[in-house]
């Protein structure tokens, strides 16, 4: 098993060395003596001997509802929210139409495509 110093998780092992691989390319100061000059390799030897700092922020998503108790809530006049022009069954057939258009097309293309290949 291989050890990645104090962090506790080869992700985050992973994602603090690339950030300090591109430190080092834009210009940082190495923090450790090393033979080696690859400043990917000198990130994960400093993320792995601890002289690299980081800080695990709470995320905001403790506040969100999950997916099945989201509510719906009316604008405060009560009226209903405006969804463009046209009725819905409308678009619906619109759309039904369009596909329908672009199927056919996918099939004779695909059986033009078939017969010039049997013919090579």
């Amino acid at each position: 098993m291989q050890t990645y110093g104090k962090i506790d998780s080869k992700f985050r092992f992973v994602i603090l060395a690339a950030k300090r691989a591109k430190q080092l390319l834009r210009g940082a100061k190495v923090k450790i003596k090393t033979k080696t000059r690859n400043p990917i390799r000198i990130a994960q030897l400093e993320v792995r001997e601890g002289v690299i700092d980081y800080e695990i922020l709470k995320t905001a998503g403790e506040n969100l509802l999950p997916t099945d108790e989201q509510v719906f809530t009316p604008d405060d006049d009560g009226a209903d929210l405006d969804v463009g022009a046209g009725s819905d069954e409308e678009d619906y057939e619109e759309e039904s139409e369009r596909e329908e258009g672009e199927e056919e097309e996918e099939e004779s293309s695909e059986e033009g495509g078939g017969e010039e290949r049997e013919d090579e």
